[in-house]
């Protein structure tokens, strides 16, 4: 069993607005733009692959890998975004970028 901490916990569940279905939603929509259709199972970025795992998961089932893809989600977000995450609209590559990492930045916190 690998201790996550209850800020890690708490911040990647406020960063990753979207839920697990409009998460695999999103990465086999995006899968299905790609020139060749991907298999259900790999649809996506590796990131957004490992998220949707994250959030199949208990707290207690999570391993040192999944600690880090959540560390580099949580950066992630809040580089591209501000600390308060209000719904603002930007373009669309940015938009797709951060859904692809389980955040949707115009949706309500």
């Amino acid at each position: 069993m690998h201790e996550i901490d209850d800020e890690l916990w708490d911040e990647f569940h406020r960063v990753v607005n979207m839920t697990s279905r409009e998460l695999a939603d999103w990465l086999r929509t995006r899968s299905a733009d790609d020139e060749d259709e991907a298999l259900p199972d790999q649809a996506g970025t590796p990131t957004g692959r490992h998220v949707l795992g994250i959030l199949g998961k208990r707290r207690t089932d999570l391993t040192a890998e999944d600690e880090r893809v959540m560390r580099s989600v949580v950066r992630r977000v809040e580089d591209q975004r501000r600390d308060d995450l209000e719904p603002v609209a930007g373009e669309a590559h940015w938009r797709h970028k951060l859904m692809s990492m389980g955040h949707d930045p115009l949706k309500p916190v």
